[in-house]
């Protein structure tokens, strides 16, 4: 299983890292992949100066704002299959 971390750090979490998650899992669900790829939450990335750290398989940190977290899906992840 793959996995997709989303840092929910004090700074991340003022970024809108629980908006990432909430969009993430709305898509994870939408796509059917809830089998293929999981979602966690990780505990500061050290990346606190850009937008909300995101992970794939402990990947260097991407930097996703709500606002790009759909298209990062779509690239990332829809892409990756």
């Amino acid at each position: 299983m793959r996995v997709i971390s989303v840092c929910v750090g004090s700074s991340c979490h003022l970024k809108g890292s629980y908006d990432i998650i909430r969009i993430f899992k709305e898509l994870l669900n939408k796509y059917n992949l809830e089998n293929e790829w999981e979602l966690k939450a990780e505990f500061c990335c050290n990346n606190c100066r850009n937008p909300v750290s995101v992970k794939i398989d402990g990947s260097n940190p991407y930097s996703v704002s709500p606002d790009d977290a759909e298209a990062f899906f779509r690239e990332k992840i829809l892409e990756a299959k």
